[in-house]
């Protein structure tokens, strides 16, 4: 079920870029990007909580895939267009995400797994927007596919209650916030082909389907404290440099999957919740990002102040952990 939901994550991400970018209409395209990203990201946190109410999260899951290719297809007006795949990416990133979430047996690999091929199915529909009905028809085979591994999928435990921490979730979304400000106000000056993009887009992939891998080998403290100051530097100084900057920004992804990882925790019982909630915080934060990245000179220090914020969410969240489990 984790391989059907990666690969219908790139197939996602990959016919809403290149349904938005292949549009040939009168319609802005700023308007446009600013609906569907409104839409696709900060919508999650009220989808999460009605997912968390119906259940069902592989037909749902299913069902996005095939919205998603019928309203990539369809000649519908490009507002109305960019609205369904917004609404429509949001909830298959919700539904496949409780999925993997719920059967994740507490682990935190294959969130990594799940969230990295994104990344690639970006770039892949940025750049090939005329494979539009290629992305498409592929969808449409992953929502066979899905319901097909649905039915097999065994049902995971329920989760134990337990009293969530808000301080904590609090401070973990100030996390994903941070590492949204800082990676979206990163300069690449080398980022002007294809081969470029496509480098970068790679280097994020492995480093989100690392992540998990790491936080479970090493832990997520250990994790946060070997990537987050070097990714900081890397960034903020290193912008000119190709592979110094890939490698920034590989380290900078390796605490993705740890977020999530840590706010699921907090909130075991509702999957989509926690999976939309720092989804919620993502696309305000890129605009902060873009607005800082504007900063010139200066953005350097707004980089190393939102890692450090970054840093210190996950070392208090998972110090918090270990003091309820003594005292449990």
């Amino acid at each position: 079920m984790l391989i059907v939901n990666a690969l219908a994550h790139l197939l996602v991400d990959a016919v809403c870029a290149a349904t938005l970018f292949g549009l040939k209409s009168g319609a802005e395209p700023i308007p446009l990007l600013l609906l569907y990203n409104t839409l696709a990201f900060s919508s999650q946190c009220l989808v999460g909580q009605l997912t968390d109410r119906i259940g069902h999260w592989d037909k749902l899951s299913a069902a996005a895939c095939a919205f998603l290719g019928v309203c990539a297809l369809l000649p519908i007006p490009a507002m109305w267009k960019a609205a369904c795949l917004g609404l429509g990416n949001s909830l298959f990133h919700v539904a496949a995400g409780s999925v993997t979430l719920a059967d994740s047996g507490g682990r935190a690999a294959p969130l990594g797994l799940f969230v990295a091929p994104g990344a690639v199915g970006l770039m892949a529909g940025t750049l090939f927007p005329v494979l539009r009905p290629v992305f498409a028809c592929l969808l449409f085979a992953a929502a066979a596919l899905t319901l097909f591994a649905g039915r097999r999928r065994p049902e995971p435990p329920e989760p134990q209650p337990r009293s969530a921490r808000w301080a904590v979730i609090v401070l973990l979304l100030a996390a994903v916030a941070a590492r949204a400000i800082g990676g979206t106000a990163a300069y690449f000056p080398w980022k002007t082909t294809a081969l470029a993009s496509a480098a970068l887009a790679i280097f994020v992939f492995t480093g989100k389907a690392a992540g998990g891998l790491v936080c479970d080998r090493l832990g997520a403290r250990a994790t946060a404290l070997l990537s987050i100051p070097a990714a900081a530097l890397l960034i903020a100084f290193c912008g000119g440099s190709m592979p110094l900057s890939l490698l920034g920004q590989l380290l900078l992804n390796l605490t993705m999957p740890i977020t999530l990882w840590l706010i699921y925790r907090e909130l075991p019982g509702f999957p989509g919740f926690a999976f939309g909630l720092p989804a919620s915080v993502l696309w305000p934060a890129q605009l902060v990002g873009q607005s800082v990245a504007g900063a010139g000179e200066g953005r350097w220090l707004w980089i190393l102040l939102s890692f450090a914020l970054g840093l210190f969410a996950i070392y208090y969240a998972v110090k918090g952990e270990k003091t309820r489990e003594k005292a449990d």
